[in-house]
């Protein structure tokens, strides 16, 4: 039975003191038995609270024992979670509230002030529990409620995209596609109830909920889970607990590799079996980089939040993986479509990335009209991606169809820009997006960050960009900031360049 209740249940029988959960800050352990009863008591309270199954929960909570304990919770008893984005603006976070139908959210003393500034522009009542999101939480279950029976088909999950490009779409997941994306990511990565992983990315990002909350929770093993991200503790954590896998995005291995090596401050990884990278495409020369100078190998992925994180993945054995790629299917189905025609293409043909499979959502909430647009009758995903598989069904990301940039009738992707501009020395990031212009109808433009403490002029980068591009794909325009701004799971937000 592919559901949460059935995966808390099953290790909470068969290891029910194992560890589940480690909060760095205090030191607090949650193990099997206790997650599936204080899961229970979740249940009991809201139902004694007057919601029924499916009503949707709402957390605005940083990473902390108690945000995994109700996000798992949450979805045992037969709700549906609502995670909210902790860095979504105040008309955003109204908006998520009011269009998701919540009937109550979770919050600390910290963030209350804003949930409660949104529900300001929200016209119905929305229950707000503030909670200690470090210490365990006693709810009231004193009267026994029997938990009603859920099945695979039941929503567990509904996640809202980032919207960038207008109001944000609510992806709804079910307990099967939830539980499918914790088996696809535990599976492709042969872990075990041995492993443990380090969570550096947030709860509110259904790369944090699935592969590091979820997946351990399938086959058994375990998750630190501090607060946020922290460069200046990353490796400690790593080296104390004894981490056997590491879960990042790019921009958190571009920050560790200008860091000092973790030898240098006695910091033993060699329990460390591999880097797990997804949510955005990882550069080549970052990617051998951080293996050379750590010697942990890197597992390339791909995944959207439509698809419960994981559909692609490099192989578990080294010598299988290909650098550049995140990798093949894995559990659900991929093809490659013409964009105009909607044709199956061969092998190194671009087009439109598809997705099938038990991990996909079920639609976007209150949407009939994009749900029609993304999902196919047949069950086939429209990613909105461009990219092509190889003759090894190894896919390789080019860039989204909205972020291409059509210059005189010729299509540039944005990633090629960027990989080039980061081949530079001095440069630490990179991203390109496309602006208007009379002449072509696109031109580039290029936002660069650079190393700390580095010097480069915008003369010697074009100059740079000159010899790596050619004069047609070099930016037009090149503009140095301190940060690329940047959606909860380190996925640039290139149309919010426009506006710097």
């Amino acid at each position: 039975m592919r559901t949460i209740r059935h995966y808390v249940d099953l290790r909470a029988h068969e290891t029910p003191h194992a560890t589940f959960l480690i909060a760095p800050e205090t030191g607090a352990t949650l193990d099997y038995n206790t997650l599936q009863r204080n899961s229970r008591n979740v249940g009991r309270f809201l139902f004694k609270a007057g919601l029924t199954k499916g009503d949707k929960v709402a957390l605005m909570l940083h990473n902390s024992y108690q945000t995994a304990q109700l996000l798992i919770g949450v979805m045992y008893a037969g709700f549906t979670v609502a995670p909210l984005n902790l860095l979504a603006q105040v008309s955003l976070l109204a908006y998520v509230l009011d269009h998701s139908d919540s009937k109550l959210v979770f919050t600390s003393v910290e963030l209350a002030p804003r949930v409660r500034e949104a529900l300001a522009g929200v016209q119905r009542e929305i229950e707000v529990i503030v909670i200690d999101p470090d210490n365990e939480i006693i709810f009231d279950a004193q009267d026994e409620v029997a938990l009603p029976d859920i099945i695979e088909d039941d929503d567990a999950l509904l996640m809202y995209t980032s919207g960038t490009t207008g109001e944000p779409k609510g992806c709804v997941l079910s307990n099967r596609s939830v539980a499918a994306g914790g088996e696809f990511t535990s599976s492709a990565h042969q872990l075990t109830a041995q492993d443990r992983v380090l969570c550096s990315l947030p709860l509110y990002h259904i790369n944090g909920q699935i592969v590091t909350t979820v997946a351990p929770l399938v086959h058994g093993g375990s998750v630190v889970m501090p607060h946020r991200f922290s460069a200046s503790n990353y490796w400690e954590l790593v080296s104390k607990y004894q981490c056997t896998w590491i879960n990042v995005v790019p921009t958190i291995i571009a920050y560790l590799l200008n860091g000092e090596h973790p030898r240098e401050r006695g910091f033993d990884i060699s329990r460390v079996k591999f880097c797990r990278s997804a949510s955005a495409p990882l550069p080549p020369e970052q990617h051998r980089a951080f293996e050379a100078k750590f010697g942990i190998g890197v597992i390339e992925t791909f995944g959207m939040t439509e698809t419960n994180a994981p559909c692609f993945t490099n192989p578990y054995d080294p010598a299988k993986r290909k650098i550049g790629s995140p990798g093949q299917a894995y559990g659900n189905e991929a093809k490659v479509i013409d964009t105009q025609t909607g044709a199956d293409l061969p092998p190194n043909v671009s087009g439109e990335l598809m997705i099938r499979g038990d991990n996909v959502m079920a639609g976007y909430y209150k949407d009939p009209e994009n749900t029609r647009k993304a999902l196919e009758p047949d069950g086939w995903m429209h990613t909105g991606d461009i990219g092509y598989l190889d003759e090894d069904g190894f896919v390789f990301v080019t860039g989204r169809i909205k972020e291409l940039i059509i210059k005189g009738g010729e299509n540039i992707a944005p990633r090629e820009i960027d990989e080039a501009l980061l081949k530079h020395p001095a440069v630490l990031e990179a991203a390109a997006v496309g602006i208007p212009d009379a002449n072509y109808g696109q031109e580039i433009m290029a936002c660069v960050v650079l190393k700390p403490g580095v010097r480069c002029t915008l003369d010697e980068l074009n100059t740079f960009a000159l010899g790596a591009l050619g004069k047609y794909k070099t930016p037009k325009i090149m503009k140095l900031i301190n940060s690329l701004p940047k959606g909860p799971s380190g996925k640039v937000q290139r149309l919010k360049l426009l506006d710097i």
